[in-house]
């Protein structure tokens, strides 16, 4: 597909291309089209939802030219995500009081070829209550689907333009042994904390677009404490391994929420790695905000367990007996 767009002249020009471009060198990565400018036109060429997304950004950059603004690099970033899997229905203002319209319970979201939908009475629960809040805490054992469920919800509403951005924190908290010094740049450092929500994303979208989106801050990963100062707004934030965060660090991160945001706190409170386990921030969270409306807590048992069969009987046999006073009596 193909499409001529027409651009102001001058110093307006510039509001719409960006300087040096820089916009239209954002659609190419973010969105995959091909994007020219010569002539006081733009052409877009590339599959048909990608150039119908691009259009509309460019027709959003040239509003806010003719009203003498010129975007930053940060709002047409934001242009571009909301843009992302949406349609000119989409473009209207959501309503997010209550349940998400457009979200039935149903994951539009594939890992393998296979829809990825909850298996279990709670991780069923878990889904609603991400569709249904806007902060969701959850407290299980390991392999209960905690961050998996959270990272399809993610990307479902990613794709259906109910968010502009995927932002993913997790405390960098070592379990038990000192790494050192890590080299590298801050994603570098961070990275190896954050491997299991790179490799639940990696399953639900091709390699290229997740690249592009991280490029471009489509998704976003950030230790813990650097989210001090920030407000997240039309967000789907996810804190994993919530239970090494602080209680101070947890008041910190849930007061990020902003408009149009959703926010997950996962945790295993089995497996906190704090030196004081007292002071963890989850458990704190969970029993503070549990009659709280608009916050759902969630919790997993053993019977949720989807990995390895042996993974069941290894959290037996560390202490089943424990498990429910661990979980604050959660369930569902």
């Amino acid at each position: 597909m193909d499409v001529t767009i027409r651009v102001p002249a001058g110093a307006d020009r510039v509001g719409v291309l960006g300087a040096g471009e820089r916009n239209l060198k954002m659609l190419r990565e973010a969105l995959g089209v091909a994007v020219s400018a010569r002539e006081g036109q733009v052409q877009v060429s590339g599959e048909p939802d990608g150039v119908e997304a691009a259009r509309r950004v460019i027709q959003r950059l040239t509003q806010a030219a003719d009203r003498g603004r010129q975007l930053s690099r940060r709002e047409v970033l934001d242009l571009i995500a909301g843009e992302i899997g949406a349609s000119d229905a989409e473009n209207t203002p959501i309503d997010w009081s209550g349940p998400l319209r457009g979200w039935d319970g149903h994951l539009n979201v594939y890992a393998g070829g296979r829809l990825v939908s909850p298996r279990t009475a709670h991780q069923r629960a878990y889904v609603e209550a991400i569709r249904d809040n806007d902060l969701v805490i959850a407290v299980g054992p390991a392999g209960t689907g905690k961050t998996y469920l959270a990272v399809a919800c993610a990307v479902h509403m990613l794709k259906a333009g109910l968010v502009k951005r995927v932002i993913l924190a997790r405390p960098a908290v070592e379990a038990g042994e000192k790494l050192g010094f890590l080299p590298g740049d801050i994603r570098a450092k961070v990275n190896p904390y954050l491997r299991p929500l790179f490799d639940a994303l990696s399953d639900m979208m091709d390699y290229p677009t997740l690249r592009r989106f991280m490029e471009n801050d489509v998704v976003e990963v950030s230790p813990l404490a650097f989210m001090r100062g920030r407000t997240l707004n039309q967000a789907f934030v996810i804190l994993d391994e919530a239970q090494n965060a602080t209680r101070g660090q947890m008041k910190m991160f849930l007061t990020r929420l902003g408009h149009g945001s959703k926010m997950v706190c996962n945790g295993d409170v089995t497996q906190i790695d704090l030196p004081d386990a007292g002071e963890s921030g989850l458990v704190d969270a969970a029993r503070r905000l549990s009659r709280t409306p608009g916050v759902g807590v969630c919790g997993f048992d053993r019977t949720d367990v989807v990995r390895h069969t042996l993974v069941q009987r290894v959290i037996d046999a560390y202490g089943e007996d424990d498990e429910p006073e661990r979980n604050g009596g959660l369930h569902g």
